[in-house]
């Protein structure tokens, strides 16, 4: 300081020129008795400002004291400090004339987390000490974690003075010792006074723990540590202190100073900076003398910058106060100290390559040297070396081989995972292992938490990206495709059949099958074929209501014009008095055909008017399905579940018309129809009902078309074909021929003409 004040009066060109500055300098020796006694030897001549009266007779003059400010000791909370780097001293309610030339610890908490994430760490654990530098520090480093994706392993306050209480020091190392071997940090980092950590190195020493370490301004470059015996057990060091320069010409001021004397003044300090045994014989005598390059080497290490700072800081806010120039003042010096330190607040300048100014909280724009310990194998001495350094505005910089890119820790734990995986905690804290992403969930890079890829898309095999989800139904789909080319078959067969039918439609073929209730069941048929197209697209809310619900009663239309043909043949041919009478009156086939029709109709009116079906758009794992809701289930259960009773009815019937004369085995096709209608819907229903996805539309449509053709091929394409190429069967005397016949064989007379 001494050095920095004279250098200031004496450097060319003036910074205050024909002004002098002048200095009392106060050794608190760590007493707080003692610096209250500086204090107040300070302010003896300071005016009381809140001493706002006094006695009308008495007659006194007050003057501003010469001191205009105070540069604090190490621990210093008043004015301009170089040493204190508290956070609590930034809140300028509470201290609002304070300044440093320092970084505070809220600045090299941020510096840690990013050499933190420079250095790909991931897991950390944070040890600090019961006070105010220890505690907030620790807090505050805290809370700059949680802001990153930084874990932190384990927090162990410590004691204040812990090395103090040798009865509990033991314990309370012996449990952090235990936390660090159970820990998958892969720093440490401390926050407390050198003394403390001394334990804790040495505690790491002994146990061989071969850690990483992060020091803080407080022991990153304490000789008094780093050259402790085997200290290279203890595992890396990594340290930051404050961002440091050279003080022009100060190294040359302690050499010539001191070279060659002795200075009693100096003893205690030398000792605790390991420079007393490099004291030196004078050729002249016994005694010893300072060898003035160690206390050189330890300038780079102590606060002496910071200091320097403080003092030039000082001069400019005077040469701004005064309006001085290189050659006069404009002002004369007389103001206020707050007047000075309002200036102070504004400075903005550079000192040997450092530019400094304060911001609001009265903290300097200086950034922190990053050092680390290496330790020569064959000398094993520990080296203090600078690597890099921190600044606000552009973060850590150190040498990009420093820099690691491994994922996974020596603790196998992962930090990063592939495209496609994401990380998953296991058993220990801020351990995590890489897991692949769930189906519909995607992690474009560097494992990146998985992210759901949404109703319109599906992941990827390798779970790194999301694809779009195929729409169905399509027209395009192959079966689609093949399904129309049945549809459109179906169509056209019973077109032809249509006509041929009423081509032939008096002859006995056709009378045998109905008569005119065959066209009926033939334009129901055609129907069923049409409907079935309602179903390949996409459905609105139109094709859903016609699709299944209209087909059904369609289809309950054309079974229920074969029951009635039935009813025909076996009242025809039935000759028991008791039986014709009730079966009779069943023949009245317009009547039975509505009856039974009309029953469908009434299943098909409440269920569709109160459980309307819409179009439902379903998301399944890689699709989108576009189908009918099934609100309504119930009730088309209820149609199909109609059809295939009046299907088993005909069944039965047809048995049982077997025994009958039948030119035309109507009754054996009606029994084969009806069979094969049974088994698909006992087959094609529950595989309808239980399905979910793109093939649920095509497996009705599957259904209808083959309960549609059971009818076509097994009921009317034989009749087709005796139309068109057994005409000699087709005239009223073959079918009595055919009828003479059943009962000559049964053993019956019969009157012929």
């Amino acid at each position: 300081m001494i050095y920095a004040i004279r250098e200031l009066n004496q450097r060319t060109p003036r910074v205050l020129p024909n002004i002098t500055i002048g200095y009392d300098i106060y050794d608190t020796c760590g007493d707080v008795s003692l610096a209250i006694r500086a204090t107040l030897q300070l302010l003896q001549s300071q005016t009381d400002h809140q001493n706002c009266s006094r006695p009308a007779n008495t007659h006194a003059s007050f003057r501003e004291t010469q001191l205009k400010a105070v540069i604090g000791d190490s621990s210093s909370e008043v004015s301009i400090s170089y040493a204190s780097t508290s956070e609590r001293l930034s809140n300028k309610m509470k201290f609002p004339t304070f300044l440093r030339t320092i970084s505070s610890d809220e600045n090299q908490a941020k510096a840690i987390a990013d050499l933190v994430m420079k250095l790909n760490w991931t897991a950390v654990a944070i040890v600090g000490s019961d006070d105010a530098y220890g505690r907030y520090s620790s807090e505050r480093l805290e809370k700059t974690f949680k802001d990153t994706e930084i874990c932190i392993d384990f927090i162990n306050i410590l004691p204040s003075y812990f090395s103090q209480n040798k009865s509990e020091t033991h314990k309370w190392l012996t449990d952090l010792v235990s936390s660090i071997n159970s820990s998958v940090a892969e720093a440490i980092i401390i926050f407390t006074k050198s003394s403390n950590v001394k334990l804790v190195i040495e505690a790491a020493i002994k146990g061989r723990l071969n850690r990483t370490w992060i020091a803080s301004d407080s022991w990153s470059t304490s000789k008094d540590i780093s050259s402790m015996q085997d200290i290279e057990l203890a595992g890396k060091v990594f340290g930051f202190i404050s961002k440091k320069n050279d003080v022009p010409g100060f190294k040359n001021y302690v050499i010539s100073n001191f070279k060659n004397t002795t200075n009693a003044f100096l003893d205690h300090y030398l000792t605790r900076i390991n420079c007393s045994h490099e004291s030196k014989i004078r050729p002249e005598g016994s005694k010893q003398w300072l060898d003035p390059s160690c206390l050189t080497k330890h300038i780079d290490r102590d606060y002496s910058y910071n200091t320097y700072l403080a003092v030039r800081v000082i001069g400019e806010g005077l040469r701004r106060l005064l309006k001085c120039d290189n050659q006069q003042c404009e002002r004369t010096p007389n103001f206020t100290a707050l007047e000075l330190l309002m200036e102070i607040k504004k400075v903005n300048f550079t000192v040997n390559n450092t530019h400094i100014h304060f911001d609001s909280k009265g903290d300097p724009s200086l950034g922190y040297d990053i050092v680390y310990w290496s330790t020569n194998i064959s000398t094993r001495k520990t080296h203090i070396e600078t690597i890099g350094a921190y600044f606000s505005k552009d973060g850590v910089k150190i040498p990009e081989g420093l820099e690691s890119n491994v994922n996974v820790s020596v603790y196998n734990c992962s930090k990063k995972c592939d495209p496609g995986q994401q990380l998953q905690e296991q058993g220990k804290r801020c351990c995590k292992i890489c897991v692949q992403c769930a189906e519909g969930d995607f992690s474009p890079k560097d494992g990146e938490e998985c992210k759901s890829c949404g109703e319109e898309k599906y992941s990827s095999p390798q779970k790194d990206t999301c694809l779009d989800k195929p729409v169905y139904p399509i027209w395009l789909d192959p079966f689609n495709i093949i399904l129309c080319c049945f549809q459109s078959l179906g169509i056209i067969v019973t077109v032809v059949f249509i006509i041929v039918f009423t081509i032939y439609r008096n002859t006995p073929v056709v009378k045998a099958v109905g008569g005119n209730l065959c066209f009926l069941e033939l334009f129901s048929l055609l129907a069923c074929f049409c409907l079935t197209f309602n179903l390949n697209g996409r459905p609105t809310k139109a094709s859903c209501t016609l699709g299944l619900p209209v087909f059904g009663i369609a289809f309950c239309l054309c079974i229920s014009c074969i029951l009635v043909n039935l009813l025909q043949i076996v009242v025809g041919f039935s000759f028991s008095l008791n039986t014709g009478t009730w079966i009779k009156k069943l023949n009245k086939p317009v009547a039975v055909v509505s009856i039974l029709s009309g029953i469908q109709f009434a299943l098909f009116v409440p269920g569709f008017y109160y459980f309307p079906l819409t179009p439902q758009k379903l998301p399944l794992a890689e699709i989108i399905v576009y189908q009918c809701n099934t609100d309504s289930i119930v009730f088309i259960g209820l149609m199909l579940g109609y059809n295939t009773l009046l299907a088993l009815i005909g069944f039965l019937l047809a048995i049982k018309g077997k025994e009958l004369p039948d030119l035309y085995n109507n009754a054996l096709s009606v029994a084969v129809s009806m069979l094969l209608h049974l088994l698909i819907c006992i087959i094609f229903i529950p595989i309808y009902m239980n399905l979910i996805g793109k093939y649920k539309r095509a497996t009705a449509i599957v259904t209808m078309l083959a309960s549609s053709y059971s009818i076509v091929c097994f009921h009317l394409a034989p009749k087709f074909y005796i139309m068109l190429f057994r005409q000699e069967i087709n005239n009223e005397r073959a079918i009595t021929e055919n009828i003479r016949m059943h009962y000559v064989q049964r053993g019956l007379a019969v009157v012929t003409s």
